[in-house]
């Protein structure tokens, strides 16, 4: 007999149970928390932060580097930055530097969110701060401040040659410095240089023109970064081989650079068939690195990685509720969401991005294929297809069942909020759900609070100037 539950369909497709996921009375369980009592406590839309994933991710990137580099006799440190734009919340930043990690900025509002942190007692002077993004003068007076107020290991990255006058002009004292090298885009991209950094033709010459004997600038670190991720590509093992050879050549002539940062990008798993070695994929990145240096009989450098997305994406996600099924034509089949794609999960509408989707209950119903749809007006607010799959399944809906049936994306914690503006206007004036953390007592005991209302109609009305 042929099974066409949910459930079997799952099963048959991937290995399941799986981390972080699993069944308990035909209802799903998200890291070990019942996501129906979540349902019955909270209601939907909801948005939920399960704030211990990102310690466990940090480690084991931790662990990956660390005993990558004693196996190789990798002679360098690892140094693990958190990149704050992946998200700013409070929540989230004050979670991670629990982990003693490092941090990495990309604006100037950044450098406010480093002082109220260090008020508070998370990072201290010590705490290196790199300083990435394009730098306006107010971003540039703002770093500034921080390494003429003894903020020992701030290190601006030049983004352009232009920036340099800024830090000439605004440190009064010495200065660690970066320099950003731009790389070259995937072949089918729309560019080929990657706007970000300086072309790596002008390092050597602008470091000997303008830092060399500057007595102000100790240059550190060089830094690049693929934009498509880190992947076991001909493409990106391309680039981090130029990245490395440009460091080998810089060190030559410099002595202070002690740093390789080769930015973020590590994946997350965006379905439930995601398949990634990071073993391999960290112990391949190590060994090039230290065969290009041995090879140029220089030392190799300090490691500096800046994850954002792998930090904190694995910790969130989003619930809802079906409001009802909608058959338009014979092939298609409409679930309708109590909220909008749009404006909670927009990577999902503005680049493509996946996320693992999946329902919460009715996991033993039988299983047909549906498009997902949100509730505002516009035509692009679905979700039709999987990372794994040109389509979507989920459970049957039962019309005499008093029960509705839920879903859930999961690993949306990195991103989304920005991008869809949280708190703010929303497409359609769909408010932002009600958002609850998730975390972990002195006696280990799972707890959840609710963060954030649901948005209300008078918080939009007096950003629209009503009230």
């Amino acid at each position: 007999m042929i099974k066409n539950r949910y459930f079997d369909l799952i099963d048959q497709t991937f290995y399941f149970p799986q981390e972080g996921f699993d069944i308990e009375d035909g209802n799903l369980v998200f890291n070990g928390v019942p996501l129906m009592y979540l349902i019955k406590k909270y209601g939907t839309p909801l948005k939920l932060t399960y704030l211990p994933k990102i310690g466990t991710q940090i480690k084991r990137a931790r662990n990956l580097f660390t005993k990558a580099m004693k196996t190789s006799g990798y002679r360098g440190k690892y140094n693990y930055c958190y990149c704050t734009k992946s998200s700013h919340f409070s929540y989230v930043v004050k979670e991670v530097m629990k982990h003693d990690v490092e941090i990495e900025t990309s604006s100037s509002f950044d450098i406010d969110l480093i002082r109220r942190l260090f008020e508070e007692e998370f990072i201290d002077k010590q705490t290196i701060i790199v300083n990435n993004g394009f730098k306006t003068r107010e971003y540039a007076e703002k770093i500034s401040s921080l390494i003429n107020e003894g903020f020992e290991n701030v290190i601006p990255v030049l983004d352009n040659k232009e920036e340099l006058t800024f830090f000439e002009e605004m440190v009064k004292g010495t200065c660690n410095l970066g320099l950003r090298v731009a790389t070259d885009e995937e072949p089918n991209f729309e560019f080929y240089t990657s706007r970000l950094g300086l072309r790596a033709s002008e390092i050597i010459s602008f470091y000997k023109d303008r830092i060399e004997k500057n007595p102000k600038f100790n240059l550190t670190m060089l830094h690049f970064f693929v934009d498509t991720g880190i992947k076991d590509t001909i493409y990106y093992w391309g680039e981090l081989k130029k990245a490395v050879k440009m460091y080998c050549e810089l060190k030559k002539v410099c002595p202070t650079l002690t740093a390789l940062n080769i930015g973020g990008g590590m994946p997350i798993r965006n379905s439930l068939g995601s398949e990634f070695d990071y073993t391999y994929m960290v112990r391949e990145i190590v060994n090039l690195i230290l065969n290009a240096c041995q090879e140029e009989e220089i030392e190799e450098p300090d490691i500096f990685t800046e994850f954002g997305k792998y930090t904190v994406g694995e910790s969130g996600a989003i619930i809802y509720s079906i409001l009802g099924q909608k058959r338009q034509n014979d092939a298609e089949l409409w679930y309708m969401i109590d909220n909008s794609l749009i404006t909670t999960i927009p990577d999902a509408w503005g680049i493509g991005e996946r996320f693992i989707l999946l329902p919460v209950n009715k996991w033993f119903n039988e299983v047909h294929r549906v498009n997902v749809g949100g509730i505002s007006c516009d035509n692009s607010d679905y979700y039709n297809s999987e990372i794994h799959d040109t389509r979507v399944y989920l459970p049957v809906i039962d019309d005499n069942s008093k029960e509705p049936l839920y879903i859930g994306f999961f690993h949306t914690g990195a991103y989304q909020d920005s991008l869809s503006g949280y708190g703010g206007i929303k497409h359609c004036l769909i408010p932002s759900p009600k958002h609850i953390l998730i975390y972990k007592d002195s006696k280990g005991n799972i707890v959840d609070k609710l963060y954030k209302e649901e948005q209300k109609p008078e918080d939009m009305l007096r950003i629209l100037g009503y009230i």
